[in-house]
């Protein structure tokens, strides 16, 4: 069981943390035919959002695993690099495993967070962010963290990046699927971000 599961999570932040985690599963490697089908079977509203899971979905029901698998490896890994570097430090700094990743080590430390043994990647990466916003939302390094922790972790680590990040996705010459997943990522983040600064600090 799930430790999330011994915890009351309001059921509009439990779908924030599966928000949160979708996108960082679709960014921590290609996805398989299970995953495509599960895109295919979202819908969205007329929001910027709605539209954007709308458009992802679409484009999903078209997409094959092997194309995919080619669409990630040239944005996302490529001969020696790919189109994009996913990575706080890189966008924050212009190189990688800078101070942006000391700081996120650090915080992870002070919130229980630790990387699984089998990822090689920097944690600043932004699959593993997306991941950690979602499992601290619905507690599953410890409890749930309350909205003021979640936005002190969200306005240092995620916001002064992840909106550019996912705005270069959306714009990426090797994008297709992950040009949609760049929109749902993007009007998210927005959303995210506005709410965050509405709420005390």
């Amino acid at each position: 069981m799930n430790a999330a599961e011994d915890y009351k999570i309001p059921s509009e932040d439990r779908l924030r943390a599966d928000l949160y985690n979708f996108i960082g599963l679709m960014l921590s490697g290609p996805p398989g035919q299970m995953l495509l089908d599960q895109c295919t079977g979202l819908s969205g509203d007329d929001s910027e959002l709605g539209k954007a899971i709308g458009a992802l979905s679409r484009v999903a029901r078209v997409s094959k695993p092997k194309k995919v698998e080619s669409e990630f490896n040239a944005l996302f890994v490529g001969l020696g690099r790919g189109e994009l570097l996913p990575y706080a430090s890189y966008y924050l700094t212009g190189f990688l495993n800078e101070k942006p990743l000391a700081t996120l080590r650090t915080d992870m430390s002070t919130r229980g967070m630790t990387r699984s043994p089998n990822v090689y990647e920097p944690e600043d990466n932004i699959a593993s962010l997306m991941e950690m916003m979602g499992g601290m939302i619905v507690g599953r390094f410890t409890k749930p963290a309350d909205l003021a922790d979640q936005k002190v972790f969200f306005n240092r680590h995620i916001a002064p990046w992840a909106g550019h990040f996912f705005s270069d996705l959306e714009a990426a010459k090797n994008s297709v699927l992950y040009a949609s997943v760049g929109s749902v990522g993007r009007a998210f983040m927005e959303i995210e971000r506005e709410a965050f600064r509405m709420t005390a600090a």
